[in-house]
């Protein structure tokens, strides 16, 4: 009988086509044998994996100034292992080794404005940026950090530090002043790519007051790079060390481009922040190559025609993620803007427009369009469009077939799942297999995901428990800013299981070979697929002088997950309308409009462990109807009573 949860099978000339099926045959060679189907080739990934990533290094034309002799040392131990030891890289030159006429990069902002760089255009600018950074003293090592849109010039930024060993830190323009502190205050940067402002939901936003804050207060800012976006010349005079970009950059024709240890750092991104500041997550230059090669190449099927797109901000992963397809030669389409300005229709049409082939956004984008009624395949001939990509938070069933009933029904859908701490993925999308109703396709290859229970023990398939991976894999962060002796790093992924990777997700494999992710393990919080740490909410809000302190936790709500703060009152305060208000405008201003609740509700009191940690996994449960096991361990049990059958949280 005919599997009835099937949407999209691949038809047998797409397979025979793919990188991922002459991969399998090149692979075969090595191994000595032929690989039958994707899991034999899965299965030989993880445990050859010496074998695989060299296999995969030569497949994708990594191009290393030096290779050396060794693949893997110490593998057997997570963390620990050491990849591609004594050989020697440069991040940039990988991205920038095609320098032809064929389109690199098209942007496209929500006011209309659109630039097109060819290859060559984009090797010319980044030699021009790379000369007036490497003018100014930045060199390897150094901190170059990005308070940018999703703007060419921040891709080109990006490659001209990471070109001179230099390590590249993005934020989103919409973080408050407070946030951006709390970043790259912990790295000091010597040098800040900043735009005049950016454009969203139709209003023009000034960006040079946060950054005038900002260059007094950054420890170590040597240089600020004002970009024009709003005005094509910016007033600078507020901003300390400031110098228009046209300025700033020099004449070259050439790029030095560094030779560097494949696990060299090329970027910082940051933890969402949950205990405390965000953690400055160290990724090494080789690794993260690596791993998008694989998945751009192997997964994604990506080639020299292809047309890459994700609506994404500079401060996700997925923007990094995104910019390495230029390593594959595709062409990468750079969206600023609100995803639904001035209607659902905006992505859509540039997708039409720009022929996009590869469309990735995230399962709230895509549940939002769906409730507007809005369907893209009345409007648009999206002739291209071959595949679309959806992470931030799981991809409901129904998220399916709204895809193939109203976007396209040859399409093929791929939800995916991983993370800024790998800064890719543990499961994602197969060329070569079906795409089912409501799953991942499959485990990637070289990541060995399993899933664990309670007692650390590998599940059965089918069954739900901890996401865990139990083997290293090259990009794993080469570690944690100003953590010397590597305990937080430890503590991050390996406390609970030692030598295992814990993600954090709550998952289960499928009799398919596919995946189902079930949400955070943990107490982030996901709006629109965004993760958010609720330390970051807590900062703000103990700004205010009418409030004691207050708790968040993430609600399920309409095929999303909506952010619901309780206070606690000082005594004589009255919960208004005006100091809803008040809270909201200084979560806003001072983190992100993306921190705001959805719900603020006053509580008398709020649980707390023994030891006066807050439990707002026990406060979740309360609220959800669930049963509480760590009851025991809250030292004024009682006030979970406050967060129970709240009428004004009822998902009915």
């Amino acid at each position: 009988m005919p599997d009835d949860s099937v949407v999209w099978t691949p038809t047998p000339d797409r397979v025979a086509r793919s990188n991922l099926a002459r991969f399998m045959v090149r692979a075969g060679q090595q191994a000595g044998r032929a690989f039958t189907d994707y899991d034999d080739l899965y299965r030989w990934s993880v445990d050859q994996p010496a074998a695989f990533w060299a296999t995969l290094a030569e497949f994708t034309n990594v191009r290393f100034q030096r290779l050396g002799e060794s693949v893997l040392e110490d593998g057997d131990k997570m963390p620990g292992a050491r990849w591609f030891a004594g050989s020697r890289l440069n991040f940039a030159e990988n991205l920038l080794k095609y320098r032809d006429a064929r389109p690199a990069i098209i942007f496209r902002s929500e006011s209309g404005v659109r630039i097109e760089l060819s290859f060559a255009d984009l090797y010319r600018e980044v030699s021009r940026v790379a000369s007036g950074l490497h003018a100014v003293g930045v060199g390897s090592g150094d901190r170059v950090a990005a308070f940018m849109p999703n703007h060419p010039q921040t891709v080109i930024a990006m490659l001209a530090t990471t070109s001179l060993g230099a390590i590249w830190s993005s934020c989103s323009p919409d973080f408050g002043v407070k946030s951006m502190l709390d970043r790259f205050g912990q790295i000091s940067p010597k040098v800040l790519f900043t735009a005049d402002g950016y454009i969203y939901a139709g209003k023009r936003i000034d960006s040079l007051e946060s950054v005038a804050q900002i260059s007094r207060l950054l420890e170590g800012l040597e240089h600020v790079v004002v970009v024009p976006f709003l005005n094509s010349q910016p007033d600078i005079r507020m901003v300390d060390k400031a110098s228009h970009y046209e300025d700033f950059i020099a004449d070259a024709t050439e790029i030095n481009f560094q030779s560097l240890p494949f696990t060299h750092p090329v970027y910082v991104l940051y933890s969402s922040g949950t205990t405390g500041v965000p953690k400055c997550i160290v990724h090494g230059a080789g690794g993260t190559l690596l791993q998008h090669l694989k998945e751009h190449a192997l997964h994604v099927d990506l080639m020299r025609n292809d047309r890459l797109f994700y609506f994404t901000t500079c401060g996700w992963m997925m923007w990094n993620w995104l910019v390495s397809g230029l390593a594959s030669g595709a062409t990468i389409v750079l969206y600023d803007g609100s995803p639904m300005h001035p209607d659902p229709d905006s992505l859509w049409q540039l997708a039409e427009d720009e022929g996009i082939t590869v469309f990735g956004t995230s399962a709230k984008f895509l549940t939002t369009v769906e409730k507007a009624g809005h369907v893209p395949m009345k409007h648009h001939k999206l002739t291209n469009m071959r595949m679309v990509l959806s992470t931030g938070s799981p991809l409901v069933p129904e998220s399916y077939d709204f895809i193939y009933q109203h976007v396209k029904d040859d399409v093929q859908l791929c939800s995916i799942s991983g993370g800024t701490d790998l800064i890719s993925c543990f499961a994602l999308g197969n060329p070569l297999l079906p795409v089912r109703r409501g799953e991942l396709q499959s485990r990637g290859l070289g990541m060995a995901v399993e899933i664990y229970g309670e007692d650390g023990k590998s599940l059965p398939v089918g069954s739900r428990g901890e996401l865990v991976c139990t083997r290293p894999f090259p990009s794993m962060p080469v570690g944690f800013w100003n953590d010397l002796d590597g305990n937080r790093y430890r503590a991050a992924y390996f406390e609970r299981f030692p030598g295992v990777w814990t993600h954090g997700d709550d998952a289960e494999l499928t009799s398919a070979g596919g995946m189902i992710i079930y949400g955070r393990s943990d107490a982030i919080l996901n709006p629109g697929g965004v993760r958010i740490g609720t330390s970051e909410i807590y900062r703000q809000v103990e700004k205010l002088d009418e409030l004691v302190e207050s708790i968040a936790i993430g609600q399920q709500w309409e095929d999303d997950v909506r952010v619901v703060l309780f206070v606690v009152l000082q005594p004589g305060i009255k919960f208004t309308g005006a100091l809803e208000n008040k809270i909201r405008d200084v979560i806003r201003t001072n983190a992100s409009p993306r921190h705001v609740p959805t719900k603020i509700l006053a509580v008398p009191d709020i649980p707390r462990t023994r030891s006066g940690k807050l439990v707002e996994l026990a406060v979740r449960a309360a609220v959800c109807g669930h049963a509480i096991n760590s009851e025991d361990a809250i030292a004024n049990p009682e006030s979970l009573d406050y967060f129970r059958d709240r009428s004004e949280l009822s998902v009915n």
